[in-house]
């Protein structure tokens, strides 16, 4: 059984990183910005702090909480540590799904933004694709489940490029910056929208915790204790997809968070998913808004794509698991 005090314990530290992040990210530029004068009203602190640093670093916390969840789910669902939104092709197929809605020139379907449906139709088609190719009757494949996203992956940005080479110049210019994965500051309203949604799927995942935790035993196990496999199956592809779709669609593809937060906390707090799902969430956030403080303040005034940062350091990180797993099996 988990412990109070080691679940307030790994809690209470994620979310402290978190909130020191969030604090003092904003503060940290190549223009100086105090918060006493911004928070008297005085320019261009105010300017700086309030509408420029502020919102980015929010939705970079908020595209790191949620693509650590995303990970942390799908590791759940699969079983497999190797499993995230960009190994297993769901960021490429958001991407994709977006870059149609680009360049067929689709601005809203009723009171939605199409990028954001696209984008999440393209997410969930993908998930259901790789997940049918690699399962074997009722198991899972983890060889096949990582060559299938690298495929996928590899057709998705296939699709992409073709739709860039055909599309006009702002056409292009808005495909290249969803290919490079950037944060950028935005509106208050939209980041409450985005929150909102975010933290619902949190709600939801906490729900479901005691449900992954048995799932992870095998499927038997979690089905004689009264686990509705296939329902919880469709709500996790669709919170996974729902959760990349989301900010993908705003942010364009940031890889490997959902690889590298949910393994770090389960080596450091174990894999209860009651501890590991509001750790990844919070650490996400955190991760991410440092990555991106460093893209943009590494080569002032130039900026790098936060998508370059995370690949780089994901990239090794895949690498090292890989190579650990493989070194198990020979144990």
């Amino acid at each position: 059984m988990l412990s109070r005090s080691k679940f307030w314990t790994a809690v209470g530290l994620s979310f402290a990183f978190f909130a020191v992040t969030v604090v003092v990210t904003p503060l940290i530029g190549t223009s100086g910005a105090e918060f006493s004068r911004a928070w008297a009203g005085l320019s261009p602190d105010k300017e700086i702090l309030f509408y420029v640093r502020l919102p980015r670093v929010l939705l970079a916390a908020m595209v790191g909480a949620a693509l650590a969840l995303a990970g942390v789910v799908f590791q759940a669902l699969l079983r497999d540590n190797l499993a995230d939104p960009y190994t297993l092709g769901v960021q490429s197929g958001a991407a994709l799904g977006a870059v149609i809605a680009i360049c067929l020139g689709w601005r809203t379907v009723g009171v939605f933004p199409a990028v954001w449906l696209t984008g999440f139709a393209g997410a969930a088609i993908t998930i259901l694709v790789v997940v049918s190719i690699a399962s074997e009757g009722r198991r899972m494949s983890s060889f096949t489940l990582l060559l299938t996203g690298v495929t996928i992956n590899s057709i998705c940005m296939a699709g992409i490029l073709f739709l860039h080479y055909t599309a006009g110049f702002t056409q292009s210019f808005a495909i290249v910056r969803w290919l490079m994965g950037g944060i950028d500051s935005m509106e208050y309203p939209t980041l409450a929208i985005l929150a909102v949604g975010i933290c619902g799927g949190l709600a939801v995942a906490m729900v479901k915790s005691n449900e992954f935790n048995l799932l992870a035993v095998g499927e038997d196990w979690a089905v004689t204790r009264g686990v509705h496999l296939r329902r919880l199956m469709f709500l996790s592809y669709l919170l996974g997809s729902f959760l990349t779709a989301s900010v993908t669609a705003l942010t364009g593809p940031i890889g490997f968070i959902g690889l590298i937060v949910p393994h770090a906390l389960r080596l450091a707090f174990g894999a209860d998913h009651r501890v590991l799902i509001p750790a990844s969430f919070f650490v996400g956030a955190g991760f991410l808004m440092i990555c991106d403080t460093i893209a943009r303040t590494m080569l002032a005034p130039s900026e790098i794509p936060v998508g370059v940062m995370t690949a780089m350091l994901g990239g090794p990180f895949f690498i090292w698991l890989l190579r650990s797993r493989r070194s198990s099996l020979w144990v």
